[in-house]
């Protein structure tokens, strides 16, 4: 595909619209995602999409609007009320925090589409261009409503950089910023006020059903990259605003496919990418890991056979032993190969004939290799 190729694809309007919006709903929902994750709130995106229905159906219901931004308003009420149940039944009874999120969401979603049955019975009205906010409908996003998303996204984002350290602390350790004076009940409040706008924000684009995936999803994949919090907010950012393009992308060029589904299916990749290809937590990585240190263990397992049998004798390099004197010794593995990269490491010598050596090298690492597991506590790999 040549550059008038990629110029000529993005000249879309409508391709360009979805995906800025799509990349305004990733960015924004990926960044407060980190916080909704560390707090262990991953599912508390889905108990607010949920509860934002109704919200939705009532606006419609009081002003017969289907201005997006009316409707948002509406969403953002109603989601809110919903998060205050939530935290209001943690805090009041001893019902836990998976099962109060399962009451709200179902009570509200429910309450939601009777009101959308009940609207779609009505002689006088429809419910046309409601419905696309249960899965959503990115396809007819505008130029308004991705400025509505970004006012709402952006001031949210704002106010998160600007108390980040408030915010950082009470998702760690909330009993210590509570000794500091800070008030947390306040900023609990607004962090989830927050979380709140993230995901009224993104129910056009994504809808009630799939939004919650856009809160767990990049904070998902940022994990796996890093253990600092800002780095992590930044790549969650990043991979939900690719998600959000590649998604509208994937979306544009097969027919028939909706946006939202395919965004989530992007960031699900970009999950499941990380999982596999992060440098310290992924699988692969864990796999290396796993094999080297089972070689390294055999590697020495090697190097302190030779050792003890050296010790057996006044001068170490002038009695060689044959390799199948260690292949008897040793619990498994190829001992040719660990001979062979212990000579390349200059801990043993070939002596020919079949015989090896340790070297003077080989004896220093074998007493730090036995001085490290003893002061591990360790039991000492005995010959």
């Amino acid at each position: 595909m040549s550059w008038n190729d990629v110029a000529a694809f993005w000249s879309d309007y409508t391709l360009r619209t979805v995906a800025a919006g799509a990349a305004v709903i990733g960015a924004t929902a990926g960044v407060l995602g980190v916080f909704a994750q560390l707090r262990r709130q991953s599912l508390f995106g889905d108990a607010v999409s949920h509860a934002a229905l109704p919200g939705i159906a009532l606006v419609f219901l009081l002003t017969g609007s289907k201005e997006p931004a009316a409707l948002v308003a509406g969403a953002a009420v109603t989601g809110w009320l919903g998060a205050l149940c939530v935290t209001g039944i943690v805090r009041s009874s001893r019902v836990p925090a998976d099962s109060a999120l399962g009451l709200v969401l179902s009570v509200f979603f429910g309450v939601g589409l009777m009101l959308l049955t009940w609207i779609q019975r009505r002689p006088d009205a429809s419910q046309a261009g409601l419905d696309r906010f249960l899965f959503g409908q990115a396809a007819t996003l505008l130029t308004a409503d991705v400025a509505t998303m970004a006012v709402l996204g952006g001031g949210a984002v704002l106010v998160l950089i600007l108390l980040w350290k408030e915010f950082k602390l009470l998702s760690f350790d909330p009993a210590f910023a509570a000794l500091l004076g800070l008030p947390v009940r306040r900023l609990d409040i607004l962090l989830t006020g927050l979380l709140v706008a993230a995901v009224v924000a993104g129910l056009q684009a994504v809808g009630v059903v799939l939004m919650s995936a856009m809160l767990v999803a990049p904070a998902a994949a940022a994990r796996q990259w890093t253990d600092r919090l800002a780095p992590m907010a930044a790549l969650a950012a990043l991979f939900g605003a690719a998600a959000g393009v590649g998604g509208a992308v994937a979306s544009s060029l097969t027919a028939r496919t909706p946006t939202g589904p395919a965004i989530v299916l992007a960031a699900t990749a970009i999950v499941m990418a990380s999982l596999l290809l992060a440098p310290r937590r992924g699988l692969l990585a864990g796999v290396w890991r796993r094999w080297r240190r089972r070689r390294d263990l055999r590697l020495h397992a090697v190097l302190l056979d030779l050792h003890a049998l050296a010790g057996q004798h006044g001068d170490p390099t002038a009695a060689p032993h044959a390799a199948a004197v260690l292949r008897a010794m040793a619990a498994g593995g190829s001992v040719r190969r660990s001979l062979r990269e212990l000579a390349d490491r200059g801990w043993a010598a070939d002596a020919g004939d079949d015989l090896w050596t340790i070297t003077a090298d080989g004896r220093g690492e074998a007493a730090r290799f036995l001085a490290a597991h003893a002061a591990d506590g360790r039991p000492e790999a005995a010959p």
